[in-house]
């Protein structure tokens, strides 16, 4: 009956990120090129998509922190969604050349995102314990990426509809489109909130319990997902290099993203129902599976490699949302949860955001380099994973 009540719960909570994914999702997947029409440069493009990153991780310490000594974790996860849910449609509203206002809401965004997180993850590793946390994170990722690839391909037909010369006018009713899905996010998770007001009854108190303490085990984990995030460059990039060299028409970059998002959920409904059987050995070969989708998205310049390297970031996209979370929860205890999901997402915010800023820039420089620094980044993670399975057996 528990084991029925939690699963219902991460359902849910797996409606909401639903929403809340087509409609942040569906927006990311035209940042790069949305900006820039405003204006902005590949090096800006890739500053602010890591800035963005880096502050929507690097602010989990602080919110998780928050959440575990509040034990008010709806209250964080309400007041984060509002938050990263109005900025999207607000970017509507900009003027032509107004890329700063833009990069000003794109951040924003992740901020409200950052508040939320750690508080929504602690909230679904309590359900996660009574169906097994690969399990639960993996349906929550699923129903996340579903919402990932149904918000690109909404605003792929909404250009299809609208299609004309001022693709800049194009994108803002794009977002403004989305403003229907942030709203059912919102009515979503109060329905949660109404019929779930206490998940933290799923989980059972430990006599263990204590407060968080790093550990090696821990230390080793932080530290290999931090070089896969380095080398785990984000979407906007991506979108940008494709329309630049005009390998797929600007229309169908929504649908390149959908397609990416696709790719995500399946992967992580497999990499989750894997990860409670086998442990973090799966994590080390979807890492390794996905290091190399820098070499076919930029190095060669076909649709069919563009679509190898999409379908290898998805990969890693969906090992990311399921088995990522679900180490957190098995690593840390139930009491300094947020923190623990704290530390995790600020080291990979951190280092995303370094990572974008580097790649970027490389982008500028050379392309050469920027895909050897992408791959061999990802890969130095593996030694690492290694580690964690022959020594500590996880």
């Amino acid at each position: 009956m528990v084991r029925n009540s939690a699963l219902a719960f991460i359902v849910l909570m797996g409606i909401v990120s639903l929403f809340s994914d087509m409609t942040h999702e569906g927006a990311r997947s035209i940042y790069g090129a949305y900006l820039g029409l405003a204006g902005a440069s590949a090096a800006v493009i890739g500053f602010v998509s890591g800035l963005g990153e880096f502050i929507g991780y690097s602010f989990r310490i602080v919110t998780g922190y928050i959440a575990d000594r509040l034990k008010n974790y709806w209250f964080l996860s309400i007041a984060g969604y509002v938050v990263n849910m109005l900025a999207i449609p607000l970017l509507a509203l900009i003027p032509e050349n107004g890329w700063k206002y833009a990069c000003i809401l794109i951040v924003l965004e992740r901020m409200g995102k950052a508040i939320r997180q750690p508080s929504k993850n602690t909230l679904v590793s309590f359900a996660a314990t009574q169906v097994g946390e690969g399990k639960a994170f993996a349906i929550q990722e699923f129903l996340d990426q579903i919402g990932a690839f149904c918000g690109p391909l909404l605003l792929f037909i909404i250009m299809l509809i609208t299609k004309g010369d001022d693709l800049f006018f194009v994108y803002r009713i794009c977002f403004l489109v989305l403003l229907i899905p942030a709203c059912l996010t919102i009515f979503f998770l109060l329905r949660a909130k109404r019929k779930f007001p206490h998940p933290e009854l799923f989980e059972t108190e430990s006599d263990t319990d204590e407060k968080f303490k790093i550990n090696t085990p821990f230390f080793i984990y932080i530290t290999a997902i931090s070089l896969f995030a380095f080398g785990f460059l984000d979407f906007p990039l991506i979108t940008m290099h494709v329309a630049k060299k005009a390998v797929i028409s600007e229309t169908f970059l929504p649908l390149l993203y959908a397609g990416a998002m696709f790719v995500d959920a399946f992967a992580a409904l497999a990499w989750g129902w894997m990860y409670d059987k086998y442990g973090i050995i799966v994590l080390a070969l979807s890492v390794f599976l996905s290091s190399f989708f820098s070499i076919f998205i930029f190095q060669y310049h076909s649709v069919a490699s563009i679509c190898v390297g999409v379908l290898l970031w998805g990969i890693g996209m969906g090992a990311q949302e399921s088995i990522l979370k679900s180490m957190v929860t098995h690593l840390v205890q139930k009491k300094s949860r947020s923190t623990g999901f704290g530390i995790f997402e600020t080291s990979f915010g951190i280092c995303w955001f370094a990572g974008s800023w580097t790649l970027g820039i490389l982008y500028d420089y050379s392309i050469a380099w920027m895909i050897a620094v992408s791959v061999l980044t990802q890969l130095a993670a593996l030694p690492l994973l290694f580690v964690l399975v022959k020594r500590y057996k996880l």
